[in-house]
């Protein structure tokens, strides 16, 4: 198993990448979000090869979330579709192969729509989907949709990645198992029961089951040793983020030292 952290978009890239380095951390998963643009990270690309070589660090992306890709305003929805679209040909630039994508979410009054208006706004999502997915193939890279919260009101409930994952046979599944988490109880054993080889990539992070809040681990209540071993059972053995958003980043590497004893562990 590969361990790897995500820079903080907020910090400079360079600073971070020599963290992740320094922590023996396995990978950075590269956030191409604002305000780190896909134009400063073109600006340090031979920096950031050069530092990733340095530490023997390997590298994969996550496309940008803090966008509306369903949006009912067309202005905002285009352009936000441009963004993550964008952002395949940065990732294909930098030989990265595999990246990690956020469905669509229902904002604002979409939250407050009657079941048809709901699968209207579904309907934009599955067709940018499908677009996004188009340009992946033709770049060779691996999308990997992450399971989402109950208040995106889409693609939270295992069952709703069926027909996802029958329609788009090359995408994979970014198994979060903190946003598995928000019910009260873990469905991250029902996702590794019926996409258990279609796992591409794992997110983790400790909560109570009321909120996403990127705990260290063991700070929390979810029992990632039983998640490990249905994990392993599958013969999953690929790359697992640490999204541990502590203040402290001590706190980062020690949960990377829990996942590691966990994972040898079970």
């Amino acid at each position: 198993m590969k361990f790897g952290a995500m820079n903080n978009p907020l910090k400079p890239i360079i600073e971070e990448i020599k963290f992740i380095g320094k922590s023996d951390f396995d990978f950075i998963e590269l956030t191409v979000e604002a305000p780190l643009t896909i134009k400063k990270l073109l600006q340090n690309k031979k920096k950031i090869m050069n530092i990733l070589s340095s530490y023997k660090l390997e590298i994969m992306a996550h496309a940008p979330c803090f966008v509306y890709t369903a949006d009912f305003y067309e202005s905002i929805r285009k352009a936000s579709q441009k963004e993550i679209l964008d952002s395949l040909d940065l990732v294909h630039d930098f030989g990265i192969k595999k990246v990690v994508i956020h469905p669509s979410y229902i904002h604002g009054l979409g939250k407050h729509l009657d079941e048809k208006g709901k699968e209207e706004v579904k309907k934009i999502g599955y067709e940018f989907l499908s677009k996004l997915y188009e340009k992946a193939n033709g770049l060779d890279i691996i999308l990997c949709l992450e399971n989402m919260m109950p208040e995106g009101r889409w693609l939270f409930d295992p069952e709703e990645f069926k027909p996802i994952l029958k329609d788009f046979k090359k995408m994979k599944l970014t198994l979060d198992i903190g946003h598995a988490n928000i019910t009260g109880k873990n469905i991250s054993l029902r996702f590794i029961e019926l996409f258990g080889k279609r796992i591409g990539h794992i997110h983790i992070s400790d909560n109570f089951g009321l909120r996403d809040n990127h705990l260290p681990l063991g700070c929390g209540r979810i029992h990632f040793e039983k998640i490990f071993s249905a994990l392993k059972k599958t013969g999953y053995n690929d790359s697992m983020t640490l999204e541990i958003f502590s203040k402290d980043t001590d706190y980062l590497v020690l949960s990377l030292k829990k996942a590691r004893e966990i994972w040898k562990k079970v």
